[in-house]
């Protein structure tokens, strides 16, 4: 005997509260007065941004800070043109990886500052290896969205 079960479609909201803790608070300090700041592993030498407490790869903690420029290199780059729960901005936007110059991980962040309307025009335009550089907002809050976009150096 096949039984027939009914669905119901809902969405469910989940308030909740996140402790930045000791480093993510001077890093994003340090945003909203448009500095980036990254940590630096005195085993390997890395600098990991955003900081991080510990090296990844040496397991040890990271208590140098260092100021980073806020310009880099594209790494990788997804064009995204629909809507989902929980998105940084509106569609059309560009979800990048950027290699902040002085750095040794890749910063995700958006790419923007030109027209995202028309997908073919966006792949003319930008390129794994190009040069971005931060565009900050006019109010900053502590938030990773203190950085509007990186937006492509000409």
């Amino acid at each position: 005997m096949n039984k027939e079960f009914k669905t119901i479609k809902t969405e469910i909201r989940l308030p909740y509260e996140l402790a930045y803790g000791a480093t993510w608070t001077r890093f994003f300090e340090g945003m909203s007065n448009q500095i980036l700041y990254g940590s630096k592993c005195e085993k390997c030498n890395r600098v990991l941004v955003p900081a991080r407490t510990f090296c990844p790869r040496c397991f040890i903690d990271t208590k140098e800070w260092v100021e980073v420029p806020q310009q880099g290199t594209l790494t990788a780059w997804s064009y995204v043109n629909y809507r989902y729960f929980g998105q940084p901005t509106t569609p059309p936007f560009i979800g990048a990886l950027i290699r902040l110059d002085g750095t040794d991980v890749d910063f995700v962040h958006l790419l923007g500052g030109f027209d995202l309307s028309d997908f073919e025009k966006v792949r003319k335009i930008v390129k794994n290896g190009m040069r971005v550089e931060a565009v900050w907002a006019n109010e900053r809050k502590a938030h990773i969205m203190d950085i509007r976009y990186f937006k492509p150096l000409a």
